[in-house]
This record gives structure tokens, C-alpha cells and sequence, in this order.
């Protein structure tokens, strides 16, 4: 009878189970991977209204000095159709238009046959004139030469 009475104990475990853990971290895994690309997005606001008009609300057209392959100058101005110049001609003109539209672009137009000196005393000339940046205009690679 004695073997009935007797219970047979278990041996007791000093082992954590991590089992609910790992399903627990791989959740919240889960969950930061869908919401942290959701924080990178804008934030809808309104800006301020302002009654201050925009930069470069004018947009001029430029002065263009065009110099054929054979030395002539021909000025183009803002908004009149191109004329033949002489160069002492084309000082003083630049140099009027200037005094009043002392922000106006200008640039040379250089055949691409014309001797780099005679674009180089142009550039002089409008230098002269007053100009103080001067562009050089240029075809893309693409288009064909006039």
C-alpha cells in the first residue's frame, strides 16, 4: 500500500519559456515595419499670405550683338527688330540703353567662322558701353548652323 500513497513528484524546471516572447518581439517587429516608412511623409501646412510681389517679375528680353562671319555688328534690342551697326554706333547705343535698363542681359552672338578677335573687341565694346555681365550665345549640338 504503500507505493499507492506515495506521489510521484515532478521535478521542477528552472528554464524560462521564451517561446511567447519571440512571438511577442516578431509583432512589434512587424508592426514598426509598416509604420516607419508612414512617419517619413509631409506634413500638410498653409503658408502665409503676403502681398509682396515675385522675383524677376519682369522678364526682359535681352540685348543681342550678332556678329556675321565676315566682322559686321547687328544689334538686336528689347523688343525692336535687328539692325545693322557700326561699332562705334553700337557703343553709344548699348550705352544708352543701359543708363536706363541698367539690368538688362546681354549677350554676343560669334558666328562660329568669325576670327575670335573680332568677338573679343565686341565684348570690349560693350564693355565700354557699360555692360557689366556680358553671355555668350551658343547652339545646342543638336541644331543645325545657321
Amino acid at each position: 500500500m504503500s507505493a499507492f500513497r506515495t506521489r510521484h513528484r515532478r521535478k521542477l524546471k528552472n528554464e524560462i519559456n521564451v517561446v511567447p516572447y519571440i512571438d511577442v518581439m516578431l509583432v512589434l517587429l512587424i508592426i514598426f515595419m509598416v509604420t516607419a516608412p508612414l512617419l517619413n511623409l509631409g506634413v500638410e501646412i498653409e503658408l502665409p499670405q503676403a502681398d509682396a510681389k515675385p522675383l524677376d517679375q519682369e522678364k526682359k528680353d535681352p540685348v543681342v550683338v550678332e556678329i556675321t562671319a565676315d566682322g559686321r555688328y547687328y544689334l538686336t534690342l528689347q523688343g525692336a527688330p535687328s539692325e545693322e551697326i557700326t561699332p562705334e554706333a553700337l557703343e553709344a547705343k548699348v550705352a544708352a540703353f543701359m543708363r536706363q535698363n541698367p539690368t538688362a542681359p546681354v549677350f554676343i552672338a560669334g558666328d562660329h567662322r568669325v576670327d575670335y578677335g573680332v568677338v573679343m573687341q565686341g565684348m570690349a565694346l560693350l564693355q565700354r558701353a557699360g555692360v557689366p555681365k556680358i553671355g555668350m550665345m551658343t547652339a545646342p549640338p543638336d541644331q543645325p548652323r545657321r
